[in-house]
């Protein structure tokens, strides 16, 4: 992986989280933070998915970055359904 590979996981991730947050219908429960988070590590899962997979040639490419969008979207829906509600507010 490359460094424009690693920033383009970070920053896509993080954003891509911190969107996620629009899909789930409802109130949004989780912290900004574990948004981002989630993003960040599901984008990196994407990378190493496509790289696995030898969808990667090495340089840009539309497979890697569908992935680093797909998967931190379905992880942040993923998370947000699972993470537990807030009481006493």
């Amino acid at each position: 992986m490359t460094i424009g590979g690693l920033v383009a996981a970070v920053v896509l991730g993080a954003a891509v989280g911190v969107l996620g947050r629009f899909v789930v219908p409802g109130r949004e429960r989780m912290p900004a933070w574990l948004l981002m988070a989630v993003g960040v590590v599901a984008a990196f899962g994407g990378t190493g998915l496509v790289h696995l997979s030898s969808l990667g040639d090495g340089g840009w490419n539309l497979w890697e970055a569908l992935f680093q969008i797909i998967l931190p979207v379905a992880a942040v829906v993923l998370v947000a359904t699972f993470w537990p509600k807030r009481t006493g507010r």
